[in-house]
This record gives C-alpha cells, structure tokens and sequence, in this order.
C-alpha cells in the first residue's frame, strides 16, 4: 500500500478490473482529478492509494480474483488500512457474510455485514429512486439498483450511510471502507466517489 498521496499530487487509485463497470467508475474518478488505473494483477496493489471494486456479477469476480491472485492481497491490503469503496457487487464482495450465495462463492471478509444477493429481483427488477443522506449533504442522493444486494445486518462498527424507506440498509462505511448497493456511477452522482477520495487524503 503506498500510503496517502504528497500534498498536491493526485492521488493514485486503482479499478479492480477483472469484470463489471469498471470503466464507469474510471471515468467518474479520473473527472474528479485523480490518477486511475485498471487492477489486474497482485503486484500492482502495493503502488495504489486507494482501491474502487466495481459493480458487475459477484460470483465471477471473486472466481476471477482468485484466480489472478488478488483476493488474497488485496483484502491484506485493505485490512491495513487501504481505502477502498465498492458499489452493487463490490459490496457483496466486501461483506463478510452473504445470504443467496452460489455454491463456493467467497468474500473478502471486510465489512462487518451479512448481505443479500440480488435481494430485489432479476435484472428487470432494476429501478431508481432518491435517497435521503445527511452524510452527504441536503440533496438526496439519485440511486440506481441493478440486481442489487441490500446489507440485511449488520455489526455496531458499521455506520449506515443510507436506507430506503422500508428501512433496508443500501450505504454504509465501516473505517476506511465505504460500500453501496447501487450505482452512483451510472446515475452521475459523485458524492460517493468524492467521499472515497476524502478518506484518500486523510489515509
């Protein structure tokens, strides 16, 4: 882990980019000024300031992950205190726990969550819609779920960011770690990412 960028420098981020959105989220990070790079391979976590894990289908990205030898370097790295954000599938693929996983499937084993899988529904189940979150200011946050997970419990070190108003649990932030069940990506909102880069700075 390279630690937190010099003053003034940009800051160095890495897009795990085996599979999913992975260029959304390059092009929502590079407009916000930092130095992005795509993350293949294990060697290139430790030149990284922070780390973005992408929306796509959980399952073969962590098949993917291990089979390229990052998982397991990955999830050290964050441990030690690597910023880190990941949307839809990166959450489940930080979360602890999953509920409705396929046979075999693992995580990372950061946060503090049990998360459920696809817990809306199928791909024509996506919907949008506004999120009230103080955390990120007055105006509710625009978000779009696309088979999305939804975080069904979760530990006292978890701070929830956001919720629908049934009461699910779609945003948290647990240390240097922030995850969504949504896409701010896909909707152009950079609340999320600008949240990231703070922690980035702060590492």
């Amino acid at each position: 882990m390279a630690g937190s960028p010099t003053a003034g420098a940009a800051p160095r981020i890495g897009v795990l980019a085996l599979q999913g959105d992975f260029r959304e989220h390059i092009a929502s990070l590079t407009a916000l000024g930092a130095e992005v790079v795509p993350l293949r391979r294990p060697e290139e976590i430790a030149s990284l300031h922070g780390v973005v894990i992408p929306g796509g289908e959980s399952s073969v990205m962590d098949k993917l992950s291990r089979a390229f030898g990052v998982a397991e370097p990955l999830s050290a790295a964050i441990r030690e205190g690597l910023p880190t954000y990941g949307t839809c599938a990166g959450m489940i693929m930080l979360s602890d726990r999953i509920t409705n996983a396929i046979g075999g499937q693992q995580t990372l084993g950061i946060l503090d969550t049990t998360v459920r899988r696809n817990a809306f529904g199928s791909q024509n189940d996506s919907f949008e819609t506004d999120i009230p979150m103080p955390d990120l200011g007055d105006a509710p946050v625009h978000a779009v779920f696309i088979r999305a997970p939804v975080v069904e419990e979760h530990g006292d070190g978890v701070h929830v960011l956001g919720a629908l108003s049934d009461g699910q649990v779609v945003a948290v932030q647990q240390g240097n770690v922030i995850a969504s069940a949504f896409h701010p990506e896909v909707a152009g909102e950079d609340r999320f990412h600008r949240r990231f880069l703070d922690l980035v700075r702060n590492a």
